[in-house]
C-alpha cells in the first residue's frame, strides 16, 4: 500500500509524546525496498556497509565512492522513507570545505535527502557550513564507530559522570549548530534521556535505551542475516541467514543429484517443432526421428 512521503518536517515534529521514529540501515536496492514497504520512517545508508556489505573490519576504510554507489541503489528503491547518507571517515574531518563538498556529493550524486556525521562540539563548524549550503544534517554523539581507535574499540560511552557530561554537551552543541536530529549511540539510558530532554530536535537511539524519540538498528542484525556476536542492544526479529543457508544447501544437493532442473523448470517445445528439429539435425547414418544424444536429459519432451 502506498504511503505519504516522509519529509524533514515530519521528522522534526516527532519529538516528545509523538509516535517514535523507526529508522533502519539499508545498503542496496532490495533491503531498501523491503524496509520502505514495511513502513520505516527513515533509512540510513550507513558507513556500517563496510562491515555488512564489503567485508571490511570496520567503518574506517569506506570511501566516498562506495557511499555514493550504495546511496544511489537505496534512493532508487525507497519512495516514501526519508533517506540519510553517512559521510565516511576522512570526508569531513580534513576541512570545512571538504565537509561541504562531500555532503553535496552525497545529495547530488547519491540522491540522499540529508547527511550524517559523527562528533560533537568539534564538528559544529562543519555542521553549520553544510546546513548553510542547504543540506540537512543529522548529528551523531556518544560512541562514534569511525573513532574506534581513540576509544580502544567499540565501548559504551558515558558510564562516568565526566564522559556523560561530554556526551550531553556534544548533543547540545550539534543541535545548536543546526542538526535536525541526533543519533545517540551506546550510552547509558539515563544519559540519553537527559540529552533528549535538553535538545529541541529528535534523538534517535542505538544502544541508548527507550527514552529517545526514535530508534535505529542495522538491517542485517534485525533480520538475522549476519554472523558473529551482535551487540547487547540488538534485538533479532528473524533468522533469515539460517533460511538462506538451508535454501542454498538444498539447491546444491538437487543440482549434484540431478533433481534440478526438472521438467517444470525447463523450457519446452511443441512436439511438431521438436520432430522437425530432430529431422534437420539428425546425424549421418541415424534415422531422422532418433533423439539427439543428451547425456544429462531426464526424459522425453512430451
Amino acid at each position: 500500500m502506498e504511503r505519504d512521503k516522509v519529509t524533514i518536517r515530519e521528522v522534526t515534529k516527532r519529538t516528545g509524546d509523538a509516535p517514535r521514529l523507526a529508522m533502519i540501515t539499508a545498503y542496496d536496492f532490495y533491503s531498501a525496498r523491503f524496509a520502505d514497504r514495511a513502513g520505516v520512517d527513515l533509512l540510513l545508508v550507513g558507513d556500517s556497509l563496510g562491515s555488512f556489505m564489503l567485508g571490511y573490519p570496520g567503518t574506517v576504510p569506506v570511501t566516498m565512492a562506495e557511499m555514493i554507489h550504495h546511496c544511489r541503489a537505496v534512493t532508487r528503491a525507497a519512495p516514501a522513507a526519508f533517506v540519510v547518507g553517512d559521510l565516511p571517515f576522512g570526508s569531513y574531518q580534513t576541512s570545512t570545505r571538504d565537509a561541504v563538498a562531500n555532503a553535496v556529493r552525497l545529495v547530488k550524486e547519491g540522491g540522499c535527502e540529508a547527511v550524517k556525521l559523527e562528533g560533537g562540539a568539534e564538528r559544529t563548524e562543519a555542521i553549520a557550513a553544510i546546513v548553510g549550503a542547504g543540506i540537512p544534517v543529522m548529528g551523531h554523539v556518544g560512541l562514534g564507530p569511525q573513532s574506534e581507535h581513540r576509544y580502544g574499540g567499540y565501548r559504551v560511552q558515558g558510564r562516568t559522570a565526566d564522559v556523560a557530561g561530554r556526551v550531553l554537551r556534544d548533543g547540545i552543541a550539534v543541535a545548536e549548530a543546526g542538526c535536525f536530529a541526533i543519533v545517540i549511540e551506546a550510552v547509558p539510558r539515563r544519559v540519553a534521556e537527559e540529552v533528549t530532554r535538553r535538545v529541541p530536535v529528535a534523538t534517535i537511539g542505538i544502544g541508548a535505551g527507550p527514552g529517545c524519540d526514535g530508534q535505529v538498528l542495522i538491517y542485517h542484525e534485525v533480520i538475522g542475516m549476519h554472523t558473529g556476536r551482535a551487540p547487547r542492544y540488538v534485538k533479532q526479529y528473524a533468522a533469515v541467514g539460517e533460511q538462506i543457508s538451508a535454501a542454498v544447501t538444498r539447491y546444491c544437493g538437487e543440482v549434484r543429484g540431478g533433481k534440478f532442473p526438472d521438467r517444470e523448470h525447463s523450457y519446452l517445445m511443441e512436439q511438431s517443432e521438436l520432430e522437425r528439429f530432430r529431422e534437420r539435425s539428425a546425424e549421418p547414418g541415424k534415422p531422422p526421428g532418433e533423439p539427439l544424444p543428451a547425456p544429462h536429459a531426464t526424459g522425453a519432451e512430451r
